[in-house]
């Protein structure tokens, strides 16, 4: 049995230790939002956090993760169902299509975010190396993202005043 802290919760997972985080959250815990693409590492479609930092959780065994952090793309609406800035942001850019890049673009966005408030495209550029998307052409992504920087920025402007 593995021990982990899901999204804030302690959860027992029973699964070999060598079972990749993807699919224990997927499978055992219901987490559905965590796609797995390729399997390799190399789509990013399984972005998660594991204490903060952004990883391909397919590549990651869940025994390694015993005792520590995981966020999923669950995680970043608030418990009533409001999406995040950086999800408001994609659904207003219409940054969405199929779906399946969404979570880990999600994710690595949001860690992007929380290290650099007030990216450049660039940076967000940058930040999304690790994802793959063959259906949007990332512009709509990036103009998300930058939007959201934006709107948070504002809004830590507007509660200093």
């Amino acid at each position: 049995m593995t021990e982990l802290f899901v999204n804030g919760e302690p959860r027992r997972v029973h699964a070999d230790p060598m079972t990749p985080l993807s699919g224990v959250l997927r499978e055992e815990l219901h987490l559905r939002g965590t796609k797995a693409a390729c399997g390799e590492g190399f789509c990013g479609s399984c972005t998660v956090f594991v204490d903060d930092d952004a990883v391909a959780s397919c590549l990651v065994p869940v025994g390694l993760a015993e005792g520590r952090s995981v966020r999923t793309v669950e995680s970043l609406a608030d418990p009533a169902g409001a999406l995040s800035p950086l999800q408001q942001a994609m659904k207003d850019n219409d940054a969405v299509q199929c779906g399946m890049c969404f979570p880990g673009m999600l994710m690595s966005l949001t860690a992007l975010l929380e290290t650099n408030p007030s990216p450049e495209r660039r940076d967000v550029h940058e930040a999304l190396v690790g994802n793959i998307c063959r259906c949007t052409g990332y512009e709509r992504i990036v103009d998300a993202a930058l939007t959201a920087a934006r709107a948070a920025g504002a809004a830590v402007e507007e509660d200093a005043s």
